[in-house]
């Protein structure tokens, strides 16, 4: 379709006086002013109404190009009369044959020839220079004529004809709009009554909200008003599990919740099997937290010495749990070291992971329990505990510190004065470790043993065994970094794997240096990064550089 010809003197429209015009097959959203006296009035420039209701063509079975759809088969074309109407309609020279047209063939008019109209009424009043006026009668006549036929519309064609008639202006309140825009709401599918919600009691409450796919942080108060509020035959091992799942997950430290759940436990003794024990013990180790309940450890050493056959997974779990908190049975750890438990466990699908646990404990037994005379997990079935970082420090190495700490060490000591992730025996990953004289000298790693004997060599008789002894003159220093996440939310205290590995690093002997997330994140770039691993440095006694004096 050609561009309009303007009339000498007359401006372009501009987007905020109509609707942005658009050629075939492309979107128009005009403003949904009165339009409706613009095609009223004779004296409207021809650019002036082709910028209003530049339509494209009707096609043969679509309103639009992809605007509408193709008609269904109750509202497609069809041969003979009907075809030849539309071809009428899209011929119409005038508003007034228009309207003719539609009302002396009242048995050749099909729905789909309503919205053809609009357009073309739509197409003549914006093509031609100057339009005649409409006369407010024909208006009026073609709206009856679609307001008495709009019930038998299909879905397409009211909004077809909705559509049209806003681009021709009539008014939203007007009897053709109101029609339409009533059948379109009688087409809509039934909403589906709201659901009634029952009323849950608290602990329904509880096991709905932490059962919630979206939850992820409930207030911490709701959780506790709920669990008071909760009756005690609604407390289900379910829904204790739920929330000893929750608080683990997020490091949610809850005196409250947590001694809830350890009364639970006690209360429910017999009726609880190991496999439930497990997570139901499983917040106490990682987050730290030996309740105040007296009839905790006694309870878990009955149902241990009850199950610890049955379960050889959940037996060892809960011993996991008991060692971050330093409260490993004797008589737990006698069973799970005897050769006919380690025997039963190594044909087993989860035998990998029930050593490396087992290789674990022997080593809190070596370097914690100096009374234990029981046995031991042999040597050969021992492994690494914790061969590479763990799982959290993996997923969030884009968040913490490890990369920019390591540039600073790098800048201040250089590359052969520090190791980065070494793993020690008997398989604890430290961050860096450096290797230092008896004079405080950091020495190039290359040219030491990083690692210290384990087990420790045997202290003097009546030495604890939280004091080592080392014949070695060099010291190994290892710089732990303390990030935001290995902690308890409230920032606090230490989770139960990472205080056990640094006490375990210390009662092998390694020197430990603390590196705060706290005064990492108050580190504005590189240069204070430096010189606050020189300040903590330095005060450990450290000195490095060409001579050995401070770099």
């Amino acid at each position: 379709m050609r561009e309009p010809r303007r009339e000498p003197g007359s401006r372009a429209p501009r987007p905020t006086e109509g609707a942005t015009c658009a050629g075939p097959g492309e979107s128009w959203s005009p403003t949904p002013n009165s339009m409706l006296r613009v095609l009223l009035s004779a004296q409207a420039s021809a650019a002036r109404l082709s910028g209003l209701l530049l339509l494209p063509p009707v096609q043969p079975c679509c309103l639009g190009p992809g605007k509408w759809g193709d008609w269904p088969p109750g509202g497609g074309l069809h041969a003979g009369p009907v075809q030849g109407l539309q071809r009428l309609l899209e011929q119409a020279r005038s508003p007034g044959e228009l309207l003719r047209w539609l009302g002396q063939n009242p048995t050749k008019v099909r729905a789909h020839h309503y919205p053809v109209a609009l357009r073309r009424l739509g197409q003549l009043l914006g093509s031609q220079p100057r339009p005649p006026p409409v006369e407010q009668a024909t208006l009026q006549d073609l709206s009856q004529l679609i307001i008495r036929n709009c019930p038998s519309f299909d879905i397409h064609t009211i909004h077809a004809c909705l559509h049209l008639a806003v681009l021709l202006g009539f008014p939203s309140d007007g009897p053709l709009m109101c029609a339409l825009e009533q059948e379109r709401r009688f087409r809509l599918p039934p909403k589906p009554p709201p659901s009634l919600q029952p009323v849950l009691r608290g602990g329904q409450r509880l096991e709905a909200a932490l059962s919630c796919p979206r939850f992820l942080r409930h207030p911490r108060q709701h959780l506790i008003r709920s669990l008071a509020e909760a009756r005690p035959e609604e407390l289900t091992p379910h829904v204790m599990v739920l929330l000893a799942q929750h608080l683990a997950r997020h490091r949610l430290r809850e005196p409250q919740l947590l001694e809830a759940i350890a009364h639970f436990l006690v209360v429910q003794e017999m009726q609880l099997s190991s496999k439930v024990v497990q997570k139901l013990v499983l917040p106490f180790g990682r987050l730290n937290y030996l309740p105040l309940e007296q009839q905790f450890m006694p309870c878990l050493e009955r149902i241990l010495a009850r199950e610890a056959g049955v379960a050889p997974l959940a037996t060892v779990n809960i011993l996991m749990s008991l060692c971050q908190l330093r409260c490993l049975p004797f008589r737990a750890l006698h069973f799970v070291f005897s050769p006919g438990f380690i025997n039963h466990i190594s044909g087993t699908p989860h035998a990998l992971i029930v050593r490396r646990y087992l290789s674990l404990l022997d080593a809190a037994v070596e370097l914690e329990l100096p009374g234990y005379r029981g046995p031991r997990l042999p040597r050969r079935q021992q492994v690494p505990i914790f061969p590479q970082p763990l799982i959290t420090d993996r997923a969030r190495c884009k968040y913490s510190h490890k990369d920019i700490v390591a540039e600073g060490l790098r800048q201040l000591l250089g590359e052969e004065k520090y190791r980065q992730d070494l793993t020690v025996p008997p398989g604890y990953c430290t961050d860096f470790l450096l290797c230092v004289s008896s004079s405080g000298a950091v020495l190039p790693v290359r040219t030491q043993d990083p690692f210290l004997p384990y087990p420790p060599r045997s202290c003097p008789q009546g030495q604890a065994a939280s004091q080592p002894t080392t014949h070695d003159p060099a010291q190994r220093v290892v710089l732990m970094l303390r990030e935001r996440w290995h902690f308890c939310r409230d920032g606090r205290v230490l989770l139960g794997s990472r205080a056990l590995r640094e006490r375990h690093l210390g009662l092998m002997g390694y020197q430990l240096l603390p590196l705060p997330f706290e005064e990492l994140e108050s580190q504005r770039g590189l240069p204070q990064l430096k010189s606050y691993l020189r300040q903590k440095l330095q005060a450990l006694g450290l000195r490095w550089g060409p001579e050995g004096g401070f770099g």
